[in-house]
């Protein structure tokens, strides 16, 4: 029954592309949206990240070619739900949020850590065509269990310490901006005074009427 769910979830990654995020298949996808808590959602994506090692171990066992396209796309699907888990959790405690799924992420991350070192010490023939994202999630996986095993008051700092930064990042960025529509808005008024002020010069108030002269208007001659 394992290897006929796998075969399926095979399958179903195996589709053209969807609208939702290209690392989830529908199913997945409905289930992250329906999970809104922090720690369900966390779950859910620890789930789909075994599920894609199970996948690779599969693949791997085979030895079928032509394989290492799908082993690259699990490897980067695998590493951005891991990407994903660290936003998750970045975003609960910035909010404030209870985190009750941070050992299960620490003993998930080095778990899929050591069957990954596995798989590359296998030395596959074909593991030039895929040793960059291998790398890459072997290295996310290490990253993710150092951070879930942080302790939650120096993540809380980091994450602090990060907002900060990008507020700054997005001042600095805005402010060149923010200076020139200034300017322009100043030249914009300047220019609206001073035609205002030649308009008022023109139009001088008088008691001639239409058709009179200065002249006509005194009496003389």
């Amino acid at each position: 029954m394992r290897l006929l769910a796998l075969a399926a979830l095979l399958a179903a990654i195996a589709l053209p592309a969807r609208a939702q995020t290209d690392f989830l298949t529908d199913d997945e996808a409905d289930q992250i949206r329906l999970a809104q808590e922090p720690n369900m959602r966390i779950g859910l994506y620890l789930g789909f990240a075994r599920q894609r090692a199970d996948l690779l171990d599969q693949l791997f066992a085979q030895n079928k070619a032509g394989r290492s396209s799908t082993i690259h796309n699990f490897l980067e699907q695998l590493t951005q739900m891991m990407e994903t888990v660290d936003v998750v959790i970045d975003d609960a405690l910035k909010h404030q949020k209870e985190l009750t799924a941070l050992p299960d992420v620490a003993k998930t991350a080095r778990s899929l850590h050591a069957r990954l070192e596995k798989l590359r010490a296998s030395d596959p023939p074909d593991l030039a065509r895929f040793r960059f994202a291998l790398d890459t999630a072997i290295d996310t996986l290490s990253d993710s269990a150092d951070m879930a095993e942080e302790d939650l008051r120096d993540r809380i700092r980091g994450v602090e310490t990060k907002e900060v930064e990008l507020r700054k990042q997005r001042e600095s960025l805005a402010t060149p901006s923010s200076v020139e529509e200034a300017r322009k808005a100043a030249e914009k008024k300047s220019a609206q005074q001073k035609s205002e002020k030649d308009s008022k010069a023109k139009k001088r108030p008088t008691l001639i009427r239409k058709g009179e002269t200065l002249d006509s208007k005194s009496g003389k001659p």
